[in-house]
């Protein structure tokens, strides 16, 4: 690959950056939850059809029709209050590859269903940091992505924002990591600890190919 195809490449991933992080922006400053969930669907069906930077392998953009979700349940968008945890470093498991190092900085306490939930928040230990927040559930492996799905990931623009002093969580915004789309991509999955003890039917299902 000579210069100018890597920089192509480089400027092509700043482009797809920009636009995920503008896309996150639109959706803390949406004031109907439904309607920012719908943009951000369809957002996500432009960036994977069209964009260089899609995860989707070129000959599976071509018979590209859509990300496959279950239906907008209000129930499942709630305030988690962050407690401090004892820090902890984790070497969370990835798909393939080099392990990726976290610390464990706090644990997110929310309810769902009527019952008690927490899940471990992580800080990527890296230049500028960024918090992280994977999960299993009940629908784990069988509806959806047997790694665990992603609520947050700072890093990458994933970020619904805070209301009341509390983190929010809406779960209909969970999404694939994008190994489930490509074996090129090396993703952090989601630990055990992270496995909550209910189904979760909302956000990104399993990735099927046309």
């Amino acid at each position: 690959m000579d210069d100018a195809s890597t920089l192509d490449g480089l400027l092509d991933l700043l482009d797809w950056k920009r636009r995920v992080f503008a896309l996150y922006a639109a959706v803390r400053d949406a004031v109907d939850p439904v309607a920012a969930w719908e943009l951000w669907r369809t957002t996500r069906d432009e960036l994977f059809r069209e964009h260089e930077q899609s995860p989707l392998e070129e000959e599976d953009r071509t018979r590209f029709t859509g990300l496959d979700y279950f239906g907008y349940d209000p129930r499942l968008r709630v305030l988690a209050e962050l407690r401090p945890a004892a820090e902890r470093e984790d070497v969370l498991p990835v798909s393939r590859d080099t392990p990726i190092r976290f610390s464990r900085v706090a644990t997110a306490q929310l309810e769902l269903d009527g019952r008690p939930q927490v899940l471990e928040a992580y800080w990527l230990d890296a230049y500028g940091g960024g918090l992280f927040l994977p999960f299993r559930d009940a629908t784990s492996g069988s509806e959806t992505y047997g790694g665990g799905r992603y609520l947050l990931d700072t890093v990458k623009g994933a970020d619904l924002g805070d209301a009341e002093g509390r983190l929010v969580l809406d779960f209909n915004f969970a999404y694939n990591p994008s190994c489930v789309y490509s074996v090129r991509w090396a993703c952090p999955l989601s630990p055990p600890d992270n496995t909550l003890e209910v189904r979760v039917g909302a956000g990104e299902k399993m990735w099927r190919r046309a």
